[in-house]
């Protein structure tokens, strides 16, 4: 079934916030870009940090989660908890009867997540996960050049999502705008497959739909992080075979030197960007040329780009140039139209199996076939 959720009336563009982390700000930054969104309220179980958040911010606190849910009857909610309470918290919201778009990853474990998939499914209600990156400039404009036929046929994808030699990294100085300090416990239990890899999978999904078969290998190479274990696994290879689409290898971690770099390999030449994180990244397309004996790409690509305006921006804040609210936003309009959201409750569960099957291969797992589907998804009407 598609989910078709209609905000109530009076409170198409209302949002409650649960969660006041770190995550939370860049949340709040990217909403002032949507003045029609209204917060109606904030929740987070440390009341402390609540009201830091609040104050900065100017939000309306919820002093429960059963107030927040009271307080915009059937109002998305944005989901940002720490991850090992996606579950139990989404499933409140969507047994009270709340459209739910949720931090990444929807859930921990794919028997949950399935779980949340059919709720939503049955109750008619969205269901939808970060990263919404896919909705921003860059990717459409990758993807309306690959439409375009401008690499010619795609053969092949690499993509990277290396960030460093984070456990080296000063990250105990990342403090987040209303003071909540970088959550490295939870980062490096949930780990940089589950965290990263939806960054260029989205992007991939959007312009191929499914996933047939992943091909993976995951390991803990540094050993000894601080905090809290056990620790999920901090670089993984994959092979992704879709449907619809060039095989592609995606590697994640946090000990090879930062890479976002995406690069597909078509029979006129490379589609590259180099800033996954950055919605307003250069695209460019080196056709492949012959000089004398030698087969090359040409070392002066072409910038690819749209016609403006597109979306809304935000300026760069530490690692990051992304609009976070592109996909609430995208959810809250969709409502208005009467139409599924691009981000479907199909493209979550199946984001959330892909992901878990690359972070979970370990050294022995081999080939995995996928139980799960998702169609592309429909460009934004600025990247037609």
């Amino acid at each position: 079934m598609k989910s078709t959720t209609v905000l109530n009336s009076g409170q198409k563009d209302r949002i409650l916030l649960l969660g006041c982390g770190f995550v939370a700000d860049l949340y709040a930054r990217s909403l002032k870009t949507f003045p029609n969104i209204e917060v109606a309220g904030v929740f987070d179980i440390d009341a402390a940090r609540r009201a830091a958040f609040c104050s900065h911010w100017g939000y309306p606190q919820c002093d429960s989660f059963a107030a927040l849910l009271a307080a915009a009857p059937g109002a998305l909610v944005v989901n940002l908890t720490n991850p090992h309470a996606h579950f139990d918290t989404s499933k409140a919201c969507l047994e009270a009867g709340h459209p739910v778009y949720s931090e990444k990853p929807l859930a921990t474990a794919f028997d949950d997540a399935r779980a949340l998939h059919d709720l939503a499914e049955a109750k008619g209600l969205v269901l939808a996960s970060a990263p919404c990156s896919a909705l921003g400039e860059a990717a459409q404009t990758l993807g309306h050049a690959l439409r375009a036929g401008t690499v010619g046929t795609p053969r092949a994808i690499y993509a990277e999502l290396d960030d460093g030699f984070i456990p080296q990294a000063a990250y105990h100085k990342w403090v987040s705008e209303s003071g909540a300090p970088w959550p490295f416990e939870d980062e490096f239990r949930v780990g940089c497959t589950l965290e990263h890899a939806g960054y260029y999978l989205t992007w991939l999904m959007s312009w191929f739909g499914s996933v047939r078969t992943v091909v993976a290998a995951s390991a803990e190479t540094i050993p000894d992080k601080e905090g809290n274990g056990p620790f999920a696994p901090d670089l993984s290879v994959a092979i992704l075979y879709f449907e619809n689409g060039p095989v592609t290898r995606l590697t994640c971690s946090i000990t090879a030197p930062h890479d976002h770099t995406i690069r597909v390999v078509g029979d006129k030449g490379v589609l590259s960007c180099n800033a996954a994180w950055d919605n307003a990244a250069k695209v460019r397309f080196a056709r492949r040329l012959t000089v004398r004996r030698r087969l090359m790409e040409h070392p002066w690509p072409k910038r690819i780009k749209l016609p403006q305006p597109t979306h809304p921006k935000v300026e760069r804040w530490g690692a990051a140039a992304m609009n976070f609210a592109l996909g609430p936003a995208e959810v809250l309009e969709a409502a208005r139209e009467h139409r599924p959201p691009r981000m479907t409750n199909a493209m979550a569960l199946h984001l959330t199996e892909v992901t878990l099957a690359i972070q979970n291969s370990g050294e022995t797992t081999g080939a995995q076939r996928m139980t799960t589907t998702c169609d592309p998804m429909e460009p934004m009407p600025w990247a037609r």
